[in-house]
């Protein structure tokens, strides 16, 4: 069985969690003994992280980009796409909104091979580039979703929103994000708030682009509401800037608490385990998300959450791992204070969670799901 996954990204810095997953998904199917490659852009990679991908079994095929905004490949890729392929007996198709994604999908209907797709939350049109997203619809993307041999919800959620572009409830199947947890071993309070001068304060902790869709101005401004309700508590916001960064300073500057609330940028490997092990509580303000990451990031190192209930992860609450609140400033406000009041409930809540996590997200069971699929299709 040979198996080309296909995402518009897998740069750890910016490609968010649809490229986390892609890549996850992509070396357990190798270690379960699959054939597996990923079909990606150039944008943010290097010899290195590239060859480091190779060594543990999975191909990868970086595509030349004229336009780093719309990920747009070169013209001469298209006939490198349609050659690739062929050697393939699936196709995987992540995202949506995508140029590469197109010119996958015309390659794979001209040599009819099987595809599936997972838009992992990129359904529904929302953000920015709402009108080209409505003529990408238009041209190709609703044919993209129903033509696939096979539609991939990675939580319940997303069953309606594929049956609203006319995709028939047969051939969805819910398969979620998993969760590596050999990544997430490495645990040194001390070292990790020495190198990002952090003090010793508690602190709690957001983790993800600052982007408009991740929520960190409600935070921010929520935090900033109840901050003397918190008794000494500091913000971090660890991720890359997806466009708000200068904004939430002003905000920052305004409500006059720059002493408590702390940019430390993007972290990954070490630095990041070390993050979630060191912050009580992890906090994801999303105006809109399909299926966190961060909360299995979270949940993995015992570190309960504050979420949303655009997260997708609603199960939260239901398994006492954390709070889940309204998408507002108020309610994240009010959350934090009642969260926060009783250090023992919530390292409770981060043990609930660690469990749930763990009994139902490690990629190494997660991916089973995809090789049973996958062997239906080709059976078929």
């Amino acid at each position: 069985m040979k198996i080309l996954n296909v995402n518009m990204s897998i740069d750890p810095v910016t490609g968010g969690g649809t490229a986390e997953r892609t890549l996850q998904m992509s070396l357990y199917l190798v270690k379960k003994g699959i054939e597996c490659s990923i079909l990606t852009t150039d944008i943010g990679l290097n010899d290195e992280y590239i060859n480091n991908i190779e060594m543990a079994g999975v191909n990868i095929y970086a595509l030349p980009t004229i336009n780093k905004r719309f990920y747009l490949p070169r013209y001469s890729c298209y006939k490198t796409i349609a050659k690739l392929i062929q050697h393939f007996d699936i196709i995987h198709i992540m995202n949506q909104w995508t140029i590469l994604n197109a010119l996958v999908y015309n390659s794979v209907r001209n040599l009819n091979k099987p595809y599936v797709i997972c838009p992992a939350g990129a359904l529904n049109i929302y953000g920015r580039s709402k009108l080209s997203k409505k003529i990408y619809s238009l041209v190709t993307g609703k044919r993209i979703i129903r033509n696939a041999e096979r539609h991939i919800a990675i939580t319940k959620d997303e069953i309606n929103q594929f049956i609203s572009y006319g995709v028939g409830l047969e051939s969805i199947h819910v398969i979620p994000n998993g969760i590596n947890p050999e990544d997430y071993h490495e645990s040194n309070d001390e070292e990790f708030r020495s190198k990002y001068r952090l003090g010793k304060d508690p602190f709690i902790m957001f983790m993800g682009r600052l982007n408009h869709i991740k929520g960190p101005d409600l935070l921010l401004q929520a935090f900033c509401s109840v901050k003397d309700k918190l008794d000494g508590y500091h913000l971090v916001f660890a991720g890359p800037d997806g466009g708000m960064f200068h904004e939430l300073k002003r905000m920052l500057n305004r409500h006059n608490a720059g002493d408590r609330v702390h940019f430390i940028g993007y972290i990954g490997g070490k630095d990041k385990s070390q993050a979630y092990h060191a912050a009580d509580l992890v906090i994801i303000p999303s105006r809109q998300e399909a299926m966190s990451i961060v909360v299995l990031e979270a949940g993995i190192t015992k570190t309960p959450v504050l979420i949303t209930d655009r997260c997708g992860f609603n199960d939260v609450a239901d398994i006492d791992g954390g709070m889940v609140v309204k998408a507002t400033v108020e309610s994240l406000g009010k959350g934090l204070v009642e969260v926060l009041k009783d250090l023992s409930v919530l390292k409770n809540k981060g043990r609930n969670l660690y469990k749930y996590t763990y009994d139902n997200f490690i990629w190494d069971k997660v991916v089973d799901n995809y090789i049973n699929l996958y062997q239906q299709i080709l059976n078929a």
